[in-house]
């Protein structure tokens, strides 16, 4: 049996893959692990929230029996986005935080990640630890040692938002923004944030049903935004996932703007204004080409991790850095947040457009974006991605054809069965070319049975 925890928490097919069962027990193993560090006799507290999936509710409340079975109390907030939780977890004194989704997976899928009581996520040793836990005896408390559950729907929607403000340094009136709220956990948040700094907002997919969670729209479908966008006059569209810790953008003429070039405006931005620590963005193995050349160009350097907010984060920590991110749309500012936040790009890309008066296209244009594509190879045994030898001579093969203009990527999937093959070229003819044909490799070489 593999690692239950993915590279971002726990995460599968709800009421199949995670039960109640399960969540009851990490409940439990992750209290015992996560409120160590009380060395009083106060009762250790724990927060939890979910997205608007339908099955959100019953594994959140599995999850809380399980933390209160071990003498947790905890508080429940309902519908809120992840990097809320993050927040929240941090700001309040609270052992560890909970947050249900499956972030921008189908309605289908769900998970479970915990956050440590300064609102990071947890490290590998420490989810290993919990997972060890799962199953053991112990001696549970009785009586009054039993932890309590209560309910405070209000806490997000005052304390975050109003933190979110803190790093709004400018009046948005006069913007017109468009936002895609997923049918997710920033249905309300999002918008509310973006109208109490001044901007007038457009929004679309804001009526969750617990069924239509990302569902032909989001930053996984961006095709609604674009339309609205321009039919709305909007300066610039946003579009968060499930759990609105992503956000990708939309130009007044309804072109795609990409994490990776999110990036790029921010980080101009923020090195304008002396704010981006070591003149340094953090960025995966995703990252396109075009970006690392523009911030060669502009004077930033970049560090590279493996791919995952968690390992950016990991190495923003070490190094002091104040901005990274992923492709994906998962930005990090640390001054303001411990893990991407949708909502908060958007408040600093708005920002960026107010302060300098340029279009956003005009601002993204920072960034040539080399023609990438990104196939996803499904029913294949990921395990074997990095071990097949045949695989790898197709590979080295490949990057030998494509020479300093272009790369390759595989990556097995860490939420998901699948294996990802990401090529990069000077020509999108040439990329597809080679990406199909690696594809049909991976499929052929690591095939399942």
């Amino acid at each position: 049996m593999g690692r239950l925890f993915g590279t971002d928490g726990v995460r599968g097919l709800a009421n199949r893959d995670i039960t109640a069962d399960l969540a009851l027990q990490l409940g439990t193993a992750a209290a015992r692990v996560l409120t160590a560090r009380r060395d009083d006799d106060s009762r250790p507290q724990a927060i939890i929230g979910r997205d608007t999936r339908q099955s959100g509710a019953m594994l959140a409340q599995a999850v809380a029996a399980g933390l209160a079975a071990a003498g947790v109390d905890v508080t429940h907030v309902n519908v809120v986005s992840t990097p809320a939780i993050a927040f929240l977890t941090s700001s309040g004194d609270y052992d560890l935080g909970v947050m249900i989704s499956a972030s921008h997976n189908a309605m289908p899928d769900n998970g479970i990640k915990f956050f440590a009581h300064n609102g990071y996520k947890l490290e590998d040793a420490t989810e290993d630890v919990i997972e060890e836990c799962l199953g053991e005896e112990w001696d549970r408390p009785v009586g009054e040692a039993v932890g309590r559950i209560c309910e405070d729907y209000e806490l997000a929607a005052h304390a975050y938002i109003e933190h979110l403000l803190t790093a709004v340094e400018v009046d948005l009136s006069g913007l017109r923004i468009a936002v895609d709220c997923a049918n997710g956990a920033a249905s309300d948040l999002g918008p509310q944030a973006l109208r109490q700094a001044g901007a007038d907002v457009v929004v679309i997919n804001a009526s969750p049903d617990g069924k239509n969670i990302n569902d032909a729209c989001g930053s996984t479908h961006p095709e609604q935004l674009q339309a609205l966008t321009v039919a709305s006059e909007a300066d610039f569209g946003v579009a968060f996932d499930g759990d609105a810790d992503r956000c990708l953008a939309v130009d007044h003429t309804g072109a795609l703007v990409d994490g990776d070039q999110i990036m790029g405006v921010l980080a101009s931005g923020m090195k304008r204004h002396g704010t981006l620590a070591s003149d340094t963005l953090v960025v995966t193995v995703m990252s396109n080409l075009g970006l690392l050349i523009a911030m060669k160009e502009a004077g930033i350097a970049i560090k590279q991790t493996g791919v995952g907010d968690r390992y950016v984060l990991e190495e923003m920590r070490a190094g002091g850095y104040t901005l990274g991110g992923e492709q994906s749309g998962h930005v990090i500012a640390s001054q303001f947040a411990t893990t991407g936040d949708g909502v908060l790009t958007a408040l600093l890309l708005a920002q960026e457009v107010a302060r300098t008066g340029r279009t956003l296209a005009d601002l993204a244009g920072i960034v040539t974006r080399l023609p990438q594509i990104l196939i996803n190879v499904p029913g294949v045994d990921k395990e074997r991605a990095g071990d097949d030898e045949g695989l790898a001579e197709a590979v080295a093969l490949a990057e030998a054809e494509l020479g300093d203009t272009g790369r390759v990527l595989l990556r097995p999937s860490g939420t998901e069965p699948l294996v990802r093959v990401m090529v990069e070229a000077a020509t999108q003819a040439e990329a597809d070319k080679v990406a199909h044909r690696l594809a049909e490799v991976v499929a052929e070489r690591l095939a399942l049975g």
